[in-house]
């Protein structure tokens, strides 16, 4: 197999990781290297239990079939008003192989939840993964849950009341980077949205990753950076300048980055979880016009 496009180092400086990159002349197809290969599996992730059921009309608990068996999702109630609305998959930070509660009211300061996509009418979909919560399989850490998230994308685009040509899909932190690899390997989506990804999951010091993270095409395969030329619908990768992973990891995605499909933004005055809100807010206005660009003037503006 050729050597990658790009081979992630990492250097941990004090508090703060940054990725050296070494260029190469590879072009491989991200959909293409992983067939055939088979991750290790080298711990297990924490046994969270069964989803709750969302209490109200909000959310529905139901299931997707994905190739290690029945998955969990909650995706928004059918409003009733006989309209195919525009959709968007929205997959969490931190273990979002679980879902947990994503219909309480959360602070603008820190919505992971995303919920400004829903209060602008648009159905929302969070599908847990492989080994979370009481699922089949087990947990891989940005691997085989990006089939996953393709699989509960057609769950979602056969509900009657979404409109399959316009699914978006968006996701926080650790969802940031796995949207960003789903966002390689198919082009099925209208738009992709990445707020605080990394360029190579071996940048979370061994949490969300349940494979050798010293084996090196084990985190190629898992690694943003090296698959960026094979995005093929518009993604748009955001992040707080102030503080979280934009210096020593998306500024060095988009130093790297020769692909136009692909935007990167700092979004100064906001750090790693404030981001959230504004960014749903704007882009959630976005969907329901239509008309899907995002320019740096906008971004400055966002409060």
């Amino acid at each position: 197999m050729r050597q990658a496009l790009l081979i992630a180092l990492v250097v941990v400086v004090g508090c703060r990781t940054e990725v050296a990159t070494e260029s190469g002349s590879s072009k491989e197809n991200l959909v293409d290297a992983r067939k055939g290969f088979q991750t290790r599996v080298t711990k297990q992730g924490e046994d969270w239990g069964p989803p709750d059921v969302p209490p109200g009309t909000t959310f529905d608990l139901i299931k997707y079939s994905s190739d290690v068996g029945q998955l969990s999702a909650y995706v928004t109630k059918d409003p009733g008003d006989g309209q195919k609305h525009p959709a968007i998959v929205w997959v969490t930070g931190g273990d979002n192989n679980t879902i947990g509660d994503v219909w309480s009211p959360s602070p603008p300061d820190n919505d992971q939840s995303a919920s400004a996509f829903r209060k602008a009418g648009i159905v929302m979909m969070f599908p847990s993964q492989r080994g979370g919560n009481d699922n089949p399989g087990q947990r891989e850490g940005f691997f085989g849950e990006v089939d996953d998230v393709i699989a509960a994308t057609d769950t979602l685009a056969k509900l009657d009341y979404v409109d399959p040509d316009q699914i978006y899909l968006g996701g926080h932190s650790t969802g940031g980077t796995m949207v960003m690899l789903i966002g390689a390997t198919t082009d099925r989506y209208r738009g992709i949205i990445s707020l605080g990804p990394v360029a190579t999951p071996v940048q979370y010091g061994g949490d969300y990753v349940y494979c050798d993270v010293n084996n090196a095409q084990e985190m190629r395969l898992r690694s943003p950076i090296d698959w960026l030329h094979c995005v093929k619908s518009p993604m748009f990768v955001l992040e707080g300048a102030e503080q979280g992973n934009w210096e020593g990891s998306i500024d060095v995605m988009a130093d790297e980055n020769t692909n136009p499909q692909i935007q990167f933004f700092p979004v100064p005055g906001h750090e790693h979880f404030t981001v959230i809100d504004p960014v749903a807010k704007l882009m959630a206005q976005k969907i329901v016009s239509g008309n899907v660009t995002l320019t740096q003037a906008e971004v400055q503006s966002l409060r």
